[in-house]
């Protein structure tokens, strides 16, 4: 049980999307025709795309706050508000690097892990609407769990070239003394409700789906020569886990970011698994980016 709760943990996160989308001042508007909106999550994956006649610098930090934790959109039977802080780094090279963890209002330990990732990403196609990245993910846990420590990440997205309207689809390979796979697509259709050249008003509904390969176990009990005998027995599958859709609206202000959204879990029952209910929760998120790129 703990294993599988670890695994889903990582889903968690590679779903738990913070956005950075801002405006800058006259003078620096380079950042904004540059990088309207980022998403981030555990393979760092932007997924909208950057103009490549611009250099770029920046830092971005954030912290989302989600009021509930399900695993994979499952209901672990622990009501508790789950923290994710991060920290990431783009160059206009390609390179990328994030720090982030999460921790949990009432599992002990309450800080579960820390991940470290490094990626290069690419921008590509006649109007540099696809996007490309390639990136490793270290996990450090706070015990010593050791069944998933890395993961080889790889991610390909698309968007229209009002930013309106993507997709990505990012790939990753988990593995330790124990291995595992995942897919997971993120598909985003945006709305400006007001817009000025330093201030963005958002409503940008998203939909998710978690295809991954996992163990499920169970104990049964049985009659082995007229005695009572619990006997473990798993099932492993590959399937989709669960979907969600969630309605996000964000502030932006200069390097300001702030979100606020409701998002609704529909899991999938796959193996033994009966009755699963749908899931929600409320998600909360501040972010602030540092621009050290040259202004012109």
């Amino acid at each position: 049980m703990i294993k599988k709760m670890r695994f889903l943990g990582l889903l968690l996160v590679s779903i738990a999307t913070s956005f950075c989308s801002y405006g800058q001042e006259k003078n620096e508007d380079n950042i904004d025709a540059l990088i309207d909106e980022l998403f981030f999550n555990d393979q760092q994956f932007v997924d909208e795309i950057l103009e490549t006649n611009f250099s770029y610098n920046f830092l971005y930090t954030s912290v989302s706050y989600n009021s509930n934790t399900f695993f994979s959109g499952r209901d672990s039977g622990t009501d508790q508000f789950n923290v994710i802080p991060q920290i990431s780094y783009y160059h206009s090279s390609g390179f990328n690097a994030s720090i982030s963890g999460i921790y949990y209002q009432n599992f002990a330990p309450s800080w579960d892990f820390t991940s470290v990732s490094l990626g290069y990403f690419k921008p590509f196609g006649a109007s540099k609407n696809w996007m490309f990245n390639l990136g490793y993910t270290k996990y450090f846990y706070s015990d010593d769990f050791d069944d998933f420590t890395n993961s080889i990440d790889v991610s390909l997205g698309i968007r229209n070239k009002k930013r309106t309207l993507g997709t990505t689809l990012a790939g990753s390979y988990i593995f330790g003394t124990d291995n595992s796979y995942q897919l997971v697509s993120n598909s985003f259709v945006s709305f400006n409700l007001h817009r000025t050249a330093n201030f963005a008003l958002r409503f940008r509904p998203t939909i998710s789906f978690v295809v991954a390969n996992q163990t499920f176990g169970k104990y049964t009990l049985r009659i082995i020569n007229g005695r009572r005998v619990l006997v473990y027995s798993s099932t492993e599958v590959f399937d989709l886990l669960n979907t969600q859709i969630g309605f996000p609206i964000s502030f932006s202000k200069k390097s300001w970011d702030v979100e606020l959204g409701y998002y609704l879990n529909l899991p999938n029952a796959v193996a033994d698994e009966t009755n699963l209910s749908n899931t929600s929760f409320i998600g909360f998120s501040v972010g602030y980016l540092f621009d050290f790129s040259s202004k012109k």
